[in-house]
């Protein structure tokens, strides 16, 4: 467990935020943040730690031990930004998503491309297999990002499920936790409802965020485990493994696109119970002129790898006054 002092847990505090934000984002990963602010190993060594020493230092009351041992301080300052930022972003992305969708996909477009860079660069030496892993992790995304949404599904057992396969996702660079719930048809339901009406003081959704907080809690632990061996024993192969993912995943967050909706045996367009289409896909296409909407929407990838260059530089300065 490392020294800190208040300006590190102010800087855990927005990685953490940077976090939250990207998973409430449909194509961009908390852990493509973690990653790139260096604090990827630490948080899946920090969630690994909680095996039987932990559970029985806890229940033995030796409660510094279980700190010490958990790293458990890293994990509530990080993990809390990463909560105030989702239902903070909440309202504004609901708002955004509805009436300025390009600029929104735009702007990630350009952190998820710097992230690319930045992030396959730490990889020590490119050999055959490093390719490999590359070109693997690069077509899984690809075939992610085409795949169909399932239909909105609220019973307890799916919604665990939805928990655990999320939470895998969303620490995984360049994997979306937020979009693999929109193929599994939740991502409305948990990622925008549930959450915004628990803000609101409806205790109603805790009926939705409960069992994905129990699905997200015990696969985070699990596949913390499985993650960090993977990681130590294969370091470069896994972070080109990640790469891979990163750059598929630009496919999902290309700006130009339209829905394709989901029709029934009479050629209507679904529709859930509270009246919204359903979303089968989408299609990207390449605007046919060189508007306003382009140019705000290419200074906003730039402004988002410059985003992520000053991340970088930041990162890199504290990393030379630690040494």
């Amino acid at each position: 467990m490392q020294k800190r002092n208040f300006k590190d847990y102010i800087s855990l505090v927005l990685k953490g935020a940077g976090m939250g934000a990207a998973n409430v984002i449909p194509g961009v990963s908390g852990g493509t943040i973690a990653l790139i602010t260096n604090i990827f190993e630490e948080l899946i060594d920090s969630i690994k730690s909680f095996d039987l020493k932990a559970i029985k230092l806890l229940f033995t009351g030796k409660f510094k031990e279980f700190i010490k041992h958990t790293n458990l301080i890293f994990l509530i300052v990080v993990f809390g930004g990463a909560l105030v930022s989702v239902f903070s972003l909440a309202v504004l992305l609901d708002y955004l998503f509805e009436f300025y969708p390009v600029y929104v996909w735009a702007f990630f477009f350009g952190l998820i491309l710097a992230s690319v860079y930045f992030v396959g660069r730490t990889i020590k030496r490119w050999s055959v297999f490093v390719i490999a892993t590359f070109l693997v992790g690069t077509a899984i995304a690809i075939l992610i990002s085409v795949l169909s949404p399932a239909s909105e599904n609220s019973s307890f057992g799916y919604l665990i499920l939805c928990g655990v396969i999320a939470i895998c996702s969303m620490i995984l660079p360049g994997l979306s936790g937020s979009f693999v719930l929109i193929l599994l048809g939740n991502y409305k339901l948990v990622m925008i409802d549930a959450v915004n009406s628990l803000r609101e003081g409806d205790l109603e959704s805790l009926k939705i965020i409960i069992p994905v907080g129990i699905g997200a809690v015990v696969g985070l632990i699990l596949f913390s485990h499985i993650l960090s061996w993977v990681y130590k024993k294969f370091r470069d192969q896994t972070i080109a493994l990640l790469t891979g993912f990163i750059l598929g995943s630009l496919a999902i967050l290309w700006p130009w696109k339209m829905p394709l909706y989901k029709y029934d045996g009479f050629g209507n367009i679904l529709t859930k119970s509270n009246g919204e289409k359903v979303i089968a896909g989408y299609r990207s296409y390449l605007p046919d002129s060189f508007n306003r909407e382009v140019v705000v929407a290419v200074l906003l990838v730039l402004a988002g790898i410059l985003i992520i260059w000053a991340i970088e530089k930041y990162a890199g300065l504290l990393s030379e006054n630690d040494e």
